[in-house]
């Protein structure tokens, strides 16, 4: 049964015949009926690997959806954050054939966007756990230097990923930032950004590389 919350003229939710009414941040759609499956029917090797690729990113980008919630924040009229960064991430940083899927950090995206991104950033390990990120001033771009940071360092072998978004500002030309005590030892990849203090402009994320233990 569906309700018409506005009267005959208005959107509706639920099911009529062979359509389903549905909204999603106050925008009315409408879908045809999902066929129900057949039991019966084999799943053909190609469906088997693309399953089981879509479960792979999906349980991979769990950790950085802190961090991809803001990074596709100005993306998502219609998508979610977290669908845009999975889009974007299945189809550009996902290396291999079934069932041997892995990732190329190379080619990770975090946040996408059309604000200035950092010059020339860079990032070394200064103490255990303490990473020193710093990068230059471009006068030519036009962009505020009240612009914030975002800084995501991630630990493929305990999958999981710290950092933080706001309170280093573009202007300061570096920050220190002391990560999970748990990654101590570990390989860690680390991605930076910026985005604006209202967070309505973000730049595409930067790949600073591999930390080795």
């Amino acid at each position: 049964m569906a309700k018409i919350s506005k009267g005959i003229l208005g959107a509706f939710s639920g099911k009529v015949g062979p359509v389903v009414g549905s909204s999603w941040r106050s925008i009315a759609y409408m879908k045809a009926s999902p066929k129900k499956a057949n039991k019966k029917s084999k799943r053909s090797a190609a469906q088997i690997a693309n399953q089981q690729k879509f479960r792979f990113v999906s349980e991979w980008l769990v950790p950085f959806h802190p961090y991809v919630s803001i990074g596709f924040l100005n993306l998502s009229n219609v998508k979610s954050e977290i669908n845009l960064a999975f889009s974007a991430n299945f189809h550009r940083a996902v290396v291999g054939e079934y069932p041997d899927f892995s990732i190329d950090y190379s080619k990770v995206v975090v946040s996408k966007g059309e604000l200035g991104g950092l010059t020339d950033p860079s990032v070394v390990l200064t103490d255990s756990n303490l990473l020193y990120v710093s990068w230059s001033d471009n006068p030519s771009q036009r962009v505020s230097y009240d612009d914030q940071l975002m800084l995501v360092v991630y630990c493929p072998e305990l999958g999981i990923a710290d950092g933080f978004v706001g309170g280093t500002k573009r202007a300061d030309k570096e920050c220190r930032f002391k990560f999970n005590q748990k990654m101590i030892g570990k390989a860690l990849e680390v991605y930076v950004s910026v985005t604006s203090f209202n967070r309505k402009r973000i730049a595409n994320s930067i790949y600073l590389g591999r930390i080795a233990p």
